[in-house]
């Protein structure tokens, strides 16, 4: 009996686990509210355990894909399609947000409070202007920027340090090496954190329950709402056609990165499901030198739901003011968004420091920001996906744009079992059997 119940608990996946936790969680959120400050600082441990992640493995993957092009030409290339992809779909992301809250007007009837938390008012102070972005995109101190989790910088650093490896040419070898060896020591340091995050989602779900409770989400149901019906509808005009424009088997895409998915769903984080999506990837049949170029650089330049959400959020926050915007004015907000959104980074809740420069910007009260930090965490776990999920997609489709050809059955191994150095062989047997040669 005994092992039958050991070969039972095997069987169950990570993401399993994950999902039971999630359960768990709300449940104990709703009915055991006292228990959650014992598993409360599980929440932080496992957080923290990601974000020691980041910095290492986006510098090494960066590295070594950009290094691993091979020429400038190619490389060029390759960020020309990935730059005018991220701008398309921005714009797709920030037109569907201002439909859908102009639409449904989530804001009207609602009045803003008077209490503004004072990270808020510390945030909006700093206003995102094109001066102030463009001097944030080089760290004056990488250990600061890595220290600080600066998605942005740690990606224009690690970019133009991978340059100049690929610049230098054979002196570099010994670096290219390193960084490689770095890629798949952060991986396998990756599966060992990835075993906290059932403790970790289950400890963030019940925090979250025990603080907000649903009386906070009743009176904005529409605004949660109205966010979710944008973020499917976005989903529903880009998904479909982009796949089938580029030839992207949907079916078998969205099989491989749903893990990485619901992980970011869960744990309002992308950087959490950035290790085990860029493994999918691979295991799709994208090559590393694609992947670990195309998919970090989205985290800073392609947050499709963030900015989304940052349309819907700033014109709500209009209509709970009273405060009516001409369309003219609502088109300039869009272009400012449009531009501030791009240092966003992907941590949770991050856009709300974008959202409070914006309003700044345009005269509107920032007691509003008040209203959205009561339904932010569950806001947050929707465009945190579609945020992955556009990555992802952004991925295979400058993958097809290069020629790479993308299979279209799935291995449905779970991702722990593959490592990254098979992922990587595996794409590139695929893809010399499409040329006709001969694998050994």
């Amino acid at each position: 009996m005994g092992n039958s119940n050991q070969t039972w608990l095997r069987r169950i996946s990570l993401t399993h686990w994950i999902f039971i936790s999630l359960i768990c969680g709300f449940a104990m959120g709703i009915f055991t509210p006292s228990l959650v400050p014992t598993i409360a600082p599980f929440r932080n441990l496992f957080i923290h355990g990601v974000k020691s992640i980041i910095a290492p493995l986006i510098f090494g993957t960066l590295v070594t894909g950009i290094a691993g092009a091979g020429s400038f030409k190619q490389l060029g290339k390759m960020g020309i399609r990935a730059f005018l992809y991220f701008e398309i779909m921005t714009t797709i992301a920030l037109a569907v947000g201002l439909f859908v809250v102009n639409f449904f007007r989530p804001g009207d009837g609602l009045h803003i409070g008077s209490v503004v938390p004072e990270s808020v008012v510390q945030a909006a102070a700093a206003k995102m202007s094109f001066g102030s972005f463009v001097e944030h995109l080089l760290p004056s101190n990488i250990a600061d920027a890595i220290v600080r989790g600066d998605v942005l910088q740690i990606v224009m650093f690690s970019t133009l340090f991978a340059i100049a490896v690929l610049a230098v040419g054979e002196k570099a070898k010994p670096v290219l090496t390193f960084c490689k060896s770095l890629s798949e020591i952060m991986f396998k340091y990756t599966s060992y954190i990835m075993w906290l995050a059932p403790l970790g989602v289950g400890a963030a779900i019940a925090t979250s329950v025990v603080d907000h409770g649903w009386q906070v989400i009743l009176p904005l149901l529409k605004l949660v709402g109205s966010l979710y019906f944008a973020l499917g509808l976005f989903l529903l005009i880009t998904l479909i056609p982009v796949s089938r424009m580029f030839k992207i088997p949907l079916l078998s895409f969205l099989k491989h990165v749903k893990d990485p998915v619901f992980l970011a769903f869960a744990t309002t984080s992308s950087e959490s499901a950035y290790p085990g999506a860029l493994l999918q990837l691979e295991r799709f049949g994208i090559p590393k030198r694609i992947s670990s170029f195309v998919l970090p650089l989205g985290y800073s330049f392609n947050l499709d739901g963030s900015t989304l959400h940052l349309a819907l959020a700033s014109v709500f926050v209009a209509q709970a003011a009273g405060v009516e915007l001409s369309m003219a004015q609502q088109i300039l907000m869009m272009g400012t968004l449009m531009l501030t959104s791009k240092g966003v980074a992907a941590v949770p809740r991050a856009s709300i420091v974008v959202l409070s420069g914006t309003l700044t910007a345009f005269g509107l009260p920032l007691e509003g920001i008040a209203l959205i930090l009561g339904v932010d965490e569950f806001m947050d776990m929707a465009r945190t996906a579609v945020n992955l999920l556009g990555n992802c997609l952004a991925t295979a489709v400058v993958a097809r744009a290069e020629g790479i050809p993308l299979p279209n059955s799935y291995a449905g191994e779970p991702a722990a079992l593959i490592t990254h150095e098979s992922a990587d062989q595996n794409a590139e047997e695929k893809i010399g059997q499409k040329k006709g040669e001969v694998v050994i």
